[in-house]
């Protein structure tokens, strides 16, 4: 049974969105992808070409780089959603230069009032060094801030390394 809500953690090509896609076709409802990234070159059109082709007519895309709200406030509890990924989406904040925080607080409100059933993926980036640049850090510290919002929200907190799954807080279903 899929929880209501639930927060799929990883590296980068680490199978997070993968497992995180599986676990939403378990569940017999209709499922929406909520894709946050925006293409500026080949590299990320490619590797969206690869996120597209693994799914299926059953999903419903949704492009929203910036505004989740809107799409997370019409949903109801007859479907499945699946936000890829609180990585990209915070990019995308830091880079408009929005208000971090207000854009956070939006975002777990969106999520508190949604009626279906969430995952969210989003990528650990404290494991590794401290970045040389101001505005790595700048990312790299809002990116764990908003990494412990999401599983303070979260049913369900999974960590994926190598694809395999790994519980942090809840029970896998």
């Amino acid at each position: 049974m899929l929880p209501r809500s639930t927060f799929v953690l990883g590296g980068a090509a680490s199978g997070k969105s993968s497992w995180a896609e599986e676990l939403l076709k378990n569940d017999a409802r209709p499922m929406v992808y909520l894709a946050t990234g925006q293409i500026f070159d080949d590299e990320v059109a490619a590797k969206v070409e690869i996120h597209k082709n693994r799914r299926d007519a059953r999903w419903r895309t949704v492009e929203a780089p910036l505004d989740l709200a809107p799409t997370l406030a019409n949903l109801t509890d007859t479907e499945t959603v699946l936000i890829d990924c609180a990585t990209m989406w915070l990019t995308n904040h830091l880079m408009q230069e929005s208000d971090l925080a207000a854009a956070q607080s939006d975002l777990l409100q969106a999520l508190r009032n949604c009626a279906a059933p969430w995952v969210i993926v989003s990528n650990e980036v404290g494991h590794g060094i401290v970045p040389e640049n101001a505005l790595a850090r700048r990312f790299r510290e809002a990116q764990g801030r908003l990494n412990i919002a999401l599983a303070a929200e979260a049913d369900l907190v999974v960590q994926v390394t190598v694809g395999l799954p790994y519980a942090l807080k809840g029970t896998l279903p």
